[in-house]
C-alpha cells in the first residue's frame, strides 16, 4: 500500500518540487486561456523545452497523455541500453 504522507513529505512537498509544479499549473491555465485546451479535453500541456518553470506561450504545446507523460524515463531507458549495447 503506498504511503501517500510518506511521498509528499519526501518528494511532492519540497521546494523546488513544489515550485515545478506551480509552474505546470500555470502553463495549464495559460493555455486554457489562449484557447489551446480547455477542462476536460484529455489534453496535456508541454513545455517544449522540459522546463517546467518556463511559461512562455511559444513554449507550450497541447499534447496528448500518452506522449508527453513518461518521455525522460522511456529516454534514460533509451539511453541506458546503448550504453549496455557499447559495453
Amino acid at each position: 500500500m503506498r504511503d501517500y504522507k510518506k511521498e509528499y513529505d519526501g518528494y511532492h512537498g519540497k521546494p523546488e518540487q513544489v515550485s515545478r509544479r506551480a509552474g505546470r499549473n500555470t502553463a495549464r491555465s495559460k493555455a486554457v486561456k489562449k484557447g489551446l485546451a480547455s477542462k476536460g479535453d484529455g489534453v496535456d500541456i508541454h513545455h517544449k523545452n522540459n522546463d517546467p518553470k518556463d511559461n512562455r506561450i511559444a513554449n507550450l504545446a497541447p499534447t496528448s497523455v500518452s506522449k508527453n507523460r513518461g518521455y525522460l524515463r522511456v529516454k534514460l531507458n533509451k539511453m541506458k541500453e546503448n550504453k549496455k549495447q557499447e559495453s
